[in-house]
């Protein structure tokens, strides 16, 4: 089957697109889909292009073009993209707005039950101008038990709409979500397919570090936020944590500065990215372990430097 152009800059998911092409050449659209697989390698972008295919279906050219440049800007009247937000004094904000307003937070983005109240508001009127809604929901994964329970009826009789949730994996969500949904699966990229992508999108200096290649195992997104990331770290700092502490002040220095300096999403990339330099190092399981209970006393909402002060003394007992 041909790939339509909506779908051009989507490298190694062919089965995905294909699945998603036969719905719509069959007429055989389902309410729901669930894109699964690890982030950046895809989904994102079919989300975009299975909308624009749904949204310009029976509109003539000059429609069709308007219509995506729309999509493309999320400022189409029958289209909505959810995504993971903060809470701060009342307001939403998305991760790019947190950003541009050097917003520092503890806890990570999440998808809340006022994004889903406003949805379901959304999912009540007719078309505008489409012949069916459009919605896509970002990191679905990332919602509590009361969200998604407050999407399940919408789900059930979605009306004139398709939903579109994206998440890692079906274990991340709740069993009553997924089986309303029509899964999708994306694979991780072959190393000449991850290689395609980084070109075409200008991050050839990516494959000079084969530990990002490594540590992305497959994800052309991953690799880019990982160099991102590393660019974000001092690298005196880096240095200093590829090994272990010379003794339990250098430590807490160092356990201050991380969190002085780097917010809770650099310092668990930084977790990924120092048990994978580790493992390479020793092979040692012990401490792989202490970088695993890191990464989750950062995600239970321990207070971050106590857990650094934690994890690099234990390092000089290993």
């Amino acid at each position: 089957m041909k790939i339509d152009s909506s779908f051009k800059n989507i490298i190694g998911q062919n089965r995905a697109i294909t699945l998603l092409q036969q719905a719509i050449s069959l007429n055989r659209i389902a309410p729901a889909y669930l894109f699964v697989g690890v982030s950046g390698i895809g989904r994102s972008l079919a989300a975009q292009g299975f909308a624009q295919l749904l949204l310009t279906q029976n509109l003539s050219e000059k429609q069709k073009s308007l219509t995506v440049k729309k999509i493309l800007h999320h400022n189409h009247p029958d289209f909505r993209w959810l995504e993971p937000t903060y809470s701060d004094r009342g307001e939403l904000l998305t991760v790019s707005q947190a950003l541009a307003k050097d917003l520092k937070r503890k806890t990570p983005p999440k998808i809340r039950i006022e994004q889903i109240r406003q949805l379901i508001q959304f999912l009540n009127r007719p078309p505008l101008e489409s012949e069916r809604l459009i919605v896509v929901i970002e990191d679905a994964h990332t919602m509590a038990e009361a969200p998604a329970n407050a999407l399940l009826k919408t789900l059930e009789e979605p009306g004139k709409a398709t939903l579109i949730l994206i998440a890692p994996s079906t274990e991340s969500l709740l069993s009553t979500i997924v089986s309303r949904c029509q899964p999708i699966p994306f694979q991780r990229l072959s190393q000449q397919d991850l290689q395609q992508v980084l070109e075409n999108t200008g991050n050839q200096e990516i494959l000079n570090h084969p530990e990002l290649l490594k540590i992305a195992q497959g994800s052309p997104g991953e690799a880019i936020a990982a160099w991102s990331q590393l660019q974000a770290i001092p690298q005196d700092v880096l240095q200093q944590l590829k090994q272990i502490p010379k003794n339990h002040l250098v430590a807490l220095r160092l356990a201050k500065t991380i969190t002085q300096e780097l917010d809770l999403a650099t310092q668990l990339w930084l977790v990924d990215y120092l048990q994978y330099c580790y493992w390479q190092k020793d092979y040692n399981s012990s401490t792989i372990k202490q970088w695993e209970d890191t990464r989750k006393y950062l995600l239970s909402y321990v207070q971050p430097r106590l857990v650094w002060e934690c994890t690099l003394s234990n390092l000089i007992n290993f």
